[in-house]
């Protein structure tokens, strides 16, 4: 299968998960500036980017954005994204907020279904440690296992 990883990524934890998956998939991973226009022969799509104030960065909304309407028909479409640990920050304002607007994978998921996206996945999200990161042991497993099965 054809597949496509467009990723953002701030502290570098994104983009490993995005190259991990691609590498796993037969795929390629592009970070969003290098990111193709159009998305050609594309099967499946992953899109991924870190939560950031309680939403994708910038320019990856802005890339999936740019995606004319219908584009994506006939394909099959994931997001992803890495986030902190609210039970870690233990802060009931930001666990307030995270309940209220959520992470970057979901509305990622939604504007990919507008422009003719077939879920091939729900969307996830992936653990990191404190602000920066690293991975918490195990999400790089969980993470392939969830391409995977956006594949079969």
């Amino acid at each position: 299968m054809n597949t496509l990883v467009v990723y953002d990524s701030v502290f570098g934890n994104t983009e490993k998960v995005a190259q991990a998956i691609a590498q796993a998939l037969g795929g390629k991973a592009v970070k969003v500036d290098a990111a193709p226009k159009d998305i050609g022969d594309t099967e499946l799509l992953i899109v991924a980017s870190p939560t950031r104030a309680f939403t994708a960065t910038p320019a990856l909304k802005a890339w999936v954005k740019r995606l004319p309407k219908g584009s994506l028909t006939g394909v099959k479409t994931a997001a992803f994204d890495t986030r902190m640990s609210l039970e870690e920050v233990d802060n009931k304002f930001l666990t307030f907020m995270a309940g209220i607007f959520g992470y970057a994978a979901e509305p990622l998921s939604k504007t990919l279904a507008k422009k003719g996206g077939t879920a091939a996945a729900a969307p996830a999200g992936y653990i990191v440690g404190g602000n920066e990161g690293p991975l918490r042991d195990g999400e790089m497993d969980r993470a392939i296992e969830w391409a995977k099965s956006c594949a079969s």
